[in-house]
């Protein structure tokens, strides 16, 4: 079984084109709309996202598909954008939301981690197993859906038996505090903690 994430990352950069961790995954294609002077709706824009990170050693790639600062989003004079554009974000972000697809390699396991927010995780390509804390687990597979409410888990990728990449995706939105018998449940990456290295905590406005 792979080791999880133990290297520290490189800067979030454009698209990774040599080196990628999960070979066989075609590239991913990001549109984005918005509204011509007559208010018509149109295409502002095709890439493959604005932020990409190789995580541990060339074990996974995180790109983020789009991020916002805040609920409801303003949409007006493009501030939305420049947030995506210009802001890498942490795991997610205080009041607003974050869209992260990774790329495993395989057999790859993350570290146990808790995100303290509503993350909706869907599996886009390949098959995963879904590990809490208490030693229960799920396989996904794909087109199946999880809702981790604030709990610790870890992710780990058994497409083709533990020989094939496979792709996650998840949005991460902020939540309150959770407590649990009186007691709060912190939120923590462990090793997964070296792939945010200078992305600190985000706070929206």
């Amino acid at each position: 079984m792979a080791s999880g994430f133990p290297a520290e990352p490189p800067v979030g950069a454009g698209y990774v084109l040599n080196g990628f961790p999960a070979p066989g995954l075609r590239k991913t294609v990001r549109h984005i709309t918005g509204h011509n002077l007559d208010g018509q709706s149109v295409f502002l824009s095709t890439d493959c996202g604005a932020h990409h990170r190789v995580m541990g050693e060339q074990q996974a790639v995180a790109n983020i598909l789009y991020s916002t600062k805040e609920t409801p989003v303003d949409l007006n004079d493009e501030a939305d954008l420049k947030y995506a554009a210009e802001t890498e974000p942490g795991l997610h972000i205080h009041n607003g939301s974050v869209v992260r697809m990774i790329d495993f390699a395989p057999n790859v396991e993350s570290p146990l981690h808790r995100a303290v927010s509503i993350d909706y995780g869907i599996v886009v390509e390949g098959e995963f197993k879904l590990i809490l804390d208490s030693g229960e687990e799920r396989i996904m597979r794909q087109g199946d859906i999880s809702v981790q409410r604030a709990t610790a888990h870890k992710w780990h990728n058994i497409t083709g038996n533990g020989t094939m990449p496979g792709r996650m995706l998840w949005v991460l939105l902020d939540c309150k505090e959770v407590v649990v018998n009186g007691k709060v449940m912190e939120g923590f990456l462990g090793d997964l903690a070296k792939e945010y290295v200078g992305l600190e905590p985000q706070e929206g406005d």
